[in-house]
């Protein structure tokens, strides 16, 4: 027990320390978690001896990955995107195994090993590209968003791997395994001893029976479950599916996560959906971080320092040989520029699903151990340079962007000045045009403009903050701009020059955050806006109207708490220091920590006590603050 603690102990506090390092530099949780394992097993030998056996169970965390994967893939969703799918998706991989079990047979492998290697460099990191992409805000992109139908349709494709590699192993191969791990089952028995089509038609008839189970079976005990309305016990229910069909396909000798994957899918579209989730997340992150760990843990880097050179060209040649195939792919279904260089270079390298594809193969006598030592040695590598992709395609997007288009010339101004048409500033510009004025766009997204063109919206291409374009666009005469660029240094730029140059003009601008709000406030806006305030303000109103208020009383304390809020954000103004976060203000956390008090003591006594003037209550503390000022 005292060593199993130690060695808990050892791997949590790896965890804890390497990841969040990982993660503040731009690696990704998945590089974390295999630094970690790195750092405690090669490097200083405190991982343990029986790393492997640890492995195996944390490998439980990849079962639990695919069935939350399989509850966010409802049916419907994944036919609207059969598209994408299985043309880019479905072609990068069968392209990629293709390509791979060439090069693998004309090093002499046998086939079924090679069309094993083939399948397992096909898939490239999920868990590093999404991460990745969501930190940069890269989804939205075209590029972004064909590199993640990509990654849905390799996730989906491990399921079909899982069931197709039993059919390379060698006739006795699975018998000898069990053998070695000690399986003695009759069931296992009974199997290992089937041909490999017998195993197919076994997986199919599991897999028929998974899917009776989740339509006819679970549903209607997770019912008879949530009526004892006990948290511990829903979660017992959510565990018990996935262990109970991870040991079925267990018992049978084939792959639980295939057969998690699937009830996922079944139970997509269940209203005990988003409950499961929430009650199998914790328990995935642990196993599936462990089981990282134990990857880069069981990394036998002697490999490396043996043979060098080797491991380095087969890392580059798997790199350039993905990313000559994406090329091709992203070149046929038309990405252009930044967009293609990001579809082909975030989804270069290798996966962590190669790793249970690695695992898995060696079971069934498909890889060799020699050559899987190399191959998880060229997966690790490869996710290990991604942030290095990611570099490279941020700069060599730069360079391929075309050239700065001139901005368009001004012929008809307007006394309102709308400076950035996003989503804030359309809602703003729809309104203002609707009310019977008119206002003159001005946006650097080409694209946006030519968009409101198309809806019969006049606008301006150009940069909002250069003096020239803002003469043109009739600041002099102008008598409110408003300003909802997206870059908040911009805006604030943007506000201090129009300040400066119209000393009457009147000002709206939006803000990100209440720090911005300062800023903003400083640098001369009369009405500022934070972009998601008022809609802040809508939804608490609708809570308060569902936990016993009357529509009135709700929409009083929404008045009631944004006069007060506007009054406290002037307050604070002069608290505000530049350049000082506000985590790091004491005398801005002091005060704010004080009128949150009076906040919140002012709204439940004033309006408990006379809900009717509520309104007037709040009128006076914004004059009384007004006075202080």
């Amino acid at each position: 027990m005292t060593a199993f603690l130690f060695q808990a102990t050892i791997y949590l506090l790896a965890m804890v320390i390497a990841v969040p390092l990982a993660t503040r530099a731009g690696m990704g949780s998945v590089l974390g978690y295999l630094c970690a394992g790195i750092l405690i097993g090669p490097v200083l030998g405190l991982a343990g001896s029986d790393v492997t056996g640890l492995q195996h169970f944390a490998e439980f965390g990849v079962v639990m990955m695919l069935f939350l994967i399989g509850l966010e893939l409802e049916p419907r969703a994944l036919w609207a995107m059969r598209d994408k799918l299985i043309g880019l998706g479905g072609l990068q991989v069968v392209a990629t195994t293709t390509a791979v079990t060439a090069i693998m047979l004309a090093f002499h492998l046998e086939f079924a090993t090679a069309l094993a290697l083939g399948m397992i460099f096909s898939l490239s990191s999920t868990a590093i590209v999404l991460q990745t992409m969501n930190e940069k805000r890269l989804l939205q992109t075209e590029g972004g968003r064909s590199a993640f139908a990509v990654l849905l349709t390799q996730d989906i494709a491990v399921i079909p791997m899982l069931a197709i590699l039993p059919l390379l192993a060698l006739p006795g191969a699975r018998a000898v395994a069990r053998a070695e791990a000690g399986g003695t089952h009759p069931a296992l028995v009974f199997v290992d001893h089937l041909p490999g089509w017998g195993v197919t038609l076994l997986t199919l008839a599991v897999v028929a029976f998974i899917i009776g189970a989740g339509h006819y079976l679970v549903r209607p005990l997770f019912r008879f479950v949530h009526m004892a309305h006990l948290r511990e016990i829903n979660t017992a229910m959510a565990l018990m599916i996935v262990v109970g069909i991870a040991s079925l396909m267990n018992l049978v000798g084939l792959s639980p996560a295939l057969g998690t994957f699937l009830a996922g899918v079944v139970l997509a579209d269940s209203e005990f959906r988003h409950e499961l989730e929430s009650d199998i997340e914790p328990f995935k992150g642990l196993l599936l971080g462990l089981f990282f760990i134990t990857v880069g843990a069981g990394i036998e880097f002697s490999v490396i320092t043996e043979r060098p050179f080797q491991i380095a060209g087969l890392v580059i040649l798997l790199v350039a040989l993905k990313a000559g195939i994406l090329w091709l792919l992203a070149t046929v279904f038309r990405l252009r520029g930044p967009d293609r260089m990001l579809f082909t270079l975030s989804l270069a390298q290798a996966g962590e699903f190669g790793f249970v594809l690695v695992s898995f193969a060696v079971g069934q006598r498909i890889l060799p151990p020699q050559i899987a030592e190399k191959v998880l040695v060229v997966i690790a590598l490869s996710m290990l340079i991604t942030p290095a992709l990611f570099i490279v395609q941020e700069k060599l997007s730069k360079r391929m962007r075309p050239a700065a288009r001139s901005a368009d010339e001004i012929d008809d101004p307007q006394p309102i000045i709308v400076a950035g048409i996003g989503r804030f500033g359309q809602v703003v510009n729809r309104m203002v045009t609707m009310s019977g004025f008119r206002t003159t766009v001005l946006d650097t997204d080409l694209k946006t403009i030519q968009l409101m063109r198309t809806f019969g919206f006049k606008g301006y291409y150009g940069d909002p903050t250069r003096p020239d374009l803002l003469a043109a666009a009739g600041i002099a005469k102008a008598k409110v701009l408003v300003v909802s660029l997206d870059d908040r240094n911009s805006a604030t730029r943007l506000v201090a020059y129009a300040r400066q140059i119209r000393p009457d003009i009147h000002i709206v601008a939006r803000a990100r955050d209440r720090e911005h709000v300062f800023e903003l406030y400083r640098a001369g806006a009369n009405d500022i806006v934070r972009e998601m305030f008022d809609s802040s303000l809508r939804a608490g109103r609708y809570v308060l109207e569902n936990v016993g208020l009357s529509e009135f009383e709700a929409a009083e304390l929404e008045k009631l708490y944004f006069k007060m809020d506007r009054a406290a954000l002037r307050e604070l103004a002069p608290y505000w220091k530049p350049g000082v976060p506000l985590s790091e203000n004491a005398d801005y956390i002091h005060r704010a920590r004080e009128m949150n008090a009076e906040l919140e003591a002012a709204i439940m006594e004033r309006f408990s006590h006379q809900p009717d003037a509520a309104e007037t209550e709040a009128e006076t503390a914004e004059a009384a603050i007004k006075g202080k000022e």
